[in-house]
């Protein structure tokens, strides 16, 4: 069986979970909020409105409820294979385990890639019906949306990984989702201390805050800089990666 006809059985096992609704409900929670204080961004400290109201739903977005979403999508794609024994199953197959996780870690990508898409379309449609309704003519800014919803796509990839790393780990769901919660509430706080390198789950919250400058006349001047970062992330990435790829179905194994 190779790489992509197991991808597409893993796809279909998802085809009717609930992960598509959910993936919607963060975007629409913090863009909802951010739409309805439109008036709030137009003072004298903002500079332009689209990267304000984009800058502050983003921030709520990246450190809390992304991530959230993610566990719970990491936690859905791992139990269907947890009832009836479908591991041993789907082990007992002419493939690989490593393979079988890797396919599923795929699956959650594509996840986490539509929910970024979503943010983008509902944000800029809110956006458009907001500004209009207020007549205010400021032309959307398209390759500032995309640059900052790819940043945060890629900067999610390593704290997604741990996600997965730990959901593999941990047999039971309620252990997985309470350390990764554990994991993601003080992001915020790591981010402003030098030790938020080595701290995958504030990644893109630190991205986002550090673009506050960019709209702000009083915003502190803070640089994404892509060294020592990316370095770090990669190999934090690597690192989890190959946990979870050579955990998976370990134990079943035995």
């Amino acid at each position: 069986m190779s790489f992509w006809e197991l991808l597409k059985i893993e796809f279909m096992k998802v085809k009717r979970s609930k992960i598509i609704p959910l993936i919607f409900i963060p975007p629409l929670l913090v863009i909802a909020s951010s739409v309805a204080n439109l008036h709030s961004y137009f003072t004298p400290e903002y500079t332009n409105a689209w990267a304000a109201m984009f800058i502050q739903s983003a921030l709520v977005y990246s450190y809390y409820l992304l991530p959230f979403s993610m566990i719970v999508v990491c936690v859905m794609i791992a139990g269907r294979e947890t009832g009836n024994n479908g591991v041993l199953k789907m082990l007992a197959l002419p493939v690989s385990r490593y393979v079988l996780s890797a396919a599923k870690f795929c699956v959650l990508l594509f996840y986490l890639f539509m929910e970024m898409v979503v943010f983008l379309a509902v944000f800029v449609i809110a956006g458009l019906i907001a500004t209009n309704n207020t007549g205010i003519t400021e032309t959307l800014p398209v390759l500032y949306l995309l640059k900052w919803c790819a940043g945060l796509f890629f900067t999610m990839l390593p704290s997604v990984a741990t996600m997965w790393a730990i959901t593999v780990l941990f047999d039971k769901p309620v252990l997985s989702i309470g350390l990764n919660l554990f994991l993601v509430i003080p992001g915020v706080l790591v981010a402003n201390t030098p030790l938020w390198i080595a701290y995958p789950y504030c990644y893109s919250g630190y991205l986002v805050s550090c673009s506050l400058h960019d709209f702000t006349a009083t915003g502190v001047s803070t640089r994404f800089e892509l060294f020592p970062f990316l370095p770090c992330a990669v190999m934090i990435f690597a690192l989890v990666f190959f946990v979870a790829v050579t955990h998976f179905g370990k134990k079943e194994m035995r």
